[in-house]
């Protein structure tokens, strides 16, 4: 049976995990042919739909995951993935290369093409914050289909990487 890889990315109201939310979470999990992609968004973000939708994983992949996107989590909800999975921050891969910068740098280096090119971290907070306050299904639908990208790239990135 193939192993389970999984492609996590959050999305958040800022930086620190301390006085900021986390408003997404995509995951792209790949089973050899078979794959699904999972978010959760908003309140359907907890501890227990996070583990539910990592059971069977057997690695995740990230991106700067190690400093950002799996401390996030553990200080939020108190599940700490690096323990309990295997974890491979695509980054140091990246930098293993001299591929540096985000996410977004890095795919531009390799030809890595993406809808959304104008989106950015700062941009994905402002349309979590115009959904919220105006209820504006766009400004999500954007969002969402920004942090399906990231997830899906991740997977591209680690084929080139890897």
């Amino acid at each position: 049976m193939p192993s389970t890889e999984a492609y996590l990315d959050i999305e958040t109201t800022g930086l620190s995990p301390s006085d900021c939310k986390i408003t997404v979470i995509g995951i792209y999990l790949y089973r050899g042919d078979d794959t699904e992609f999972v978010q959760l968004v908003g309140r359907d973000v907890a501890s227990y739909s996070i583990l539910e939708a990592l059971d069977g994983v057997d690695v995740i992949y990230t991106y700067n995951g190690s400093r950002f996107d799996l401390p996030f989590i553990h200080s939020q909800y108190g599940i700490n993935l690096a323990e309990l999975f295997a974890h491979r921050d695509l980054m140091y891969d990246c930098w293993r290369n001299n591929l540096y910068g985000g996410l977004k740098a890095v795919e531009r280096q390799l030809g890595i093409s993406r809808k959304l090119t104008e989106m950015n971290g700062f941009e994905a907070v402002r349309l979590w914050w115009k959904y919220v306050d105006s209820l504006d299904l766009d400004a999500l639908n954007i969002l969402l289909e920004y942090n399906k990208e990231d997830v899906v790239n991740l997977k591209t990135l680690k084929d080139m990487l890897l």
